[in-house]
């Protein structure tokens, strides 16, 4: 296994990442989440969190969230985003490719076999009741999956606060989603000026 490179060590993670895994590991790693990501973006993210952070140790929880941060930022899928970062740290270039084609490739296999069963079958009781079950354990992933990225990003009250004003504009009052961004960056920049003094 390689010791050296892009996500091995950096201090202001907590405990230092496990060593690095081969190309052929990671590429392992990736396929199966790939195969076991559903629950839209909350799901995928926690899923890795769990298998690159939690079981493996590959990266560690600050840089995991950094970096789930600022991909957020991004226009575009932030947990494809996050795979393929996650995959140029441990492997350059080729294992952003790799995480990145992993990621969607099997979860589009597995939604074109879906939805070619739906509507093939979709009038079947039985096929029926299998995209119910389907939605209902979706759901449940996705609750879940939000329960734990919180509890590990949200550190303090005033981080909750925050995160459920946020939750509030964007739902209830559809403040574009930039507005927000920058409504909590002064926010911040007030709280760091306020606690400097």
């Amino acid at each position: 296994m390689a010791t050296s490179g892009p996500a091995s060590g950096a201090s202001a993670e907590g405990p230092a990442p496990a060593e690095l895994p081969t190309l052929a590991e990671a590429t392992r790693v990736w396929a199966r989440i790939g195969l076991l990501s559903f629950g839209g973006p909350a799901g995928q993210i926690a899923l890795m969190h769990k298998e690159l952070v939690e079981d493996r140790r590959w990266i560690g929880e600050e840089r995991f969230l950094h970096a789930l941060n600022y991909c957020m930022l991004l226009p575009g899928p932030e947990a494809q985003q996050l795979a393929v970062y996650i995959g140029w740290l441990m492997h350059r270039t080729l294992g952003g490719l790799i995480a990145g084609l992993l990621f969607i490739l099997p979860g589009a296999a597995v939604m074109l076999g879906l939805s070619i069963l739906y509507v093939l079958y979709r009038e079947v009781p039985l096929v029926d009741g299998l995209f119910f079950g389907i939605k209902a354990a979706v759901l449940a992933v996705v609750i879940e999956a939000g329960l734990r990225i919180s509890r590990r990003a949200l550190k303090n009250r005033a981080m909750v606060a925050l995160a459920v004003a946020a939750f509030l504009a964007i739902f209830l009052f559809k403040v574009p989603f930039p507005a927000i961004i920058l409504a909590a960056g002064l926010r911040r920049r007030r709280a760091v000026r306020a606690w400097a003094t």
